[in-house]
């Protein structure tokens, strides 16, 4: 039979002083540890979570002695998570690297990366031993994997510090795993491929597998696409979000028109572009983020996209 882990419990007196006067003094406490291996700063963490007290000032443990003692349920301290429902959860990165250099998009510029403070120069301005860096990142909001609000295609849409992060945060993810649904002939995603789900208020991921070429050059001609009735399609469906795996949402051959952007847009649809990794998620059961900073003035800027996935 499997042994139950050993527990542990920490014997002290304390002294407690508050920021705002007074103090708390206890001899023979007793409080339940994680593990033994804690010291005396992280034990008087867990005594000021136990005793729930505010505004304290300073901590002061004597006669700090850690012991092997069953629990008794003290505030504060964290049963060890069981490994398996630790293991359940997922979290797939959906998002393409940026680095100096990257073609996102053919003809964009690239991201430039340098510093503003070395390592090096740093140690003279901080105590010794202390030192930083610090970078400055000039690119195009178009740039690795991105997100596209209202203001980007109209100048009265809601910019990127003016978006909902309800629209943006934990959406249920409808999935479509499109990567052997089209060709060089038939590039578009059009309704009919989209008609068989619920994505009412959830954030609806075109896997075309075009990410493979990220990167390369093979990434700027014949991308998969989704067509303007595909659009019009998820705005009446009731969809908030709309990301693709693609150069774009819509076929940037098509001379100049993007209608997939101008309804989506129009219609308060966030549009993620460039994503990655879509092939890892299930078609349906996962959460959706990709939140933008709240840049004014901005219609598009990189997101950390990501799914989770429970179970």
């Amino acid at each position: 039979m499997p042994q139950t882990p050993a527990q542990y419990r920490a014997h002290f007196d304390f002294d407690i002083r508050f920021a705002n006067g007074g103090g708390l003094a206890g001899t023979g406490f007793r409080l339940d540890l994680p593990s033994a291996d804690l010291g005396e700063p992280e034990v008087a963490t867990l005594l000021v979570q136990h005793l729930g007290l505010a505004l304290v000032d300073e901590v002061e443990l004597r006669g700090l002695r850690i012991v092997e003692e069953p629990h008794r349920g003290s505030r504060g301290v964290e049963t060890i998570p069981d490994a398996a429902a630790t293991a359940s959860r997922r979290v797939v990165d959906l998002s393409h690297p940026i680095r100096a250099g990257l073609v996102t998009y053919p003809g964009l510029p690239a991201p430039t990366i340098t510093p503003h403070l070395t390592r090096e120069d740093s140690r003279a301005r901080y105590a010794p031993g202390t030192e930083f860096a610090m970078e400055v990142i000039t690119m195009i909001g178009n740039t690795g994997t991105y997100l596209d609000s209202p203001f980007h295609r109209y100048a009265s849409g809601p910019d990127l510090a003016g978006l909902d992060l309800t629209s943006l945060v934990g959406l249920r993810a409808e999935v479509f795993h499109l990567e052997d649904a089209w060709d060089a002939t038939r590039r578009g995603i059009r309704p009919e491929t989209l008609a068989d789900r619920d994505v009412r208020g959830a954030a609806v991921l075109l896997h075309t597998g075009w990410d493979r070429w990220f990167g390369r050059p093979e990434y700027g001609a014949g991308a998969p696409f989704l067509t303007g009735a595909g659009a019009q399609w998820l705005i009446e469906a009731g969809a908030v979000l709309v990301g693709i795996d693609s150069l774009n949402i819509d076929d940037t051959e098509s001379g100049g028109e993007r209608p997939a952007h101008s309804l989506l847009l129009g219609a308060g649809v966030h549009v993620v572009e460039h994503l990655t990794n879509l092939g890892g998620l299930p078609p349906r059961g996962a959460r959706f983020t990709a939140a933008p900073p709240a840049v004014e003035g901005f219609g598009t800027f990189p997101v950390r996209a990501f799914a989770e996935i429970e179970g």
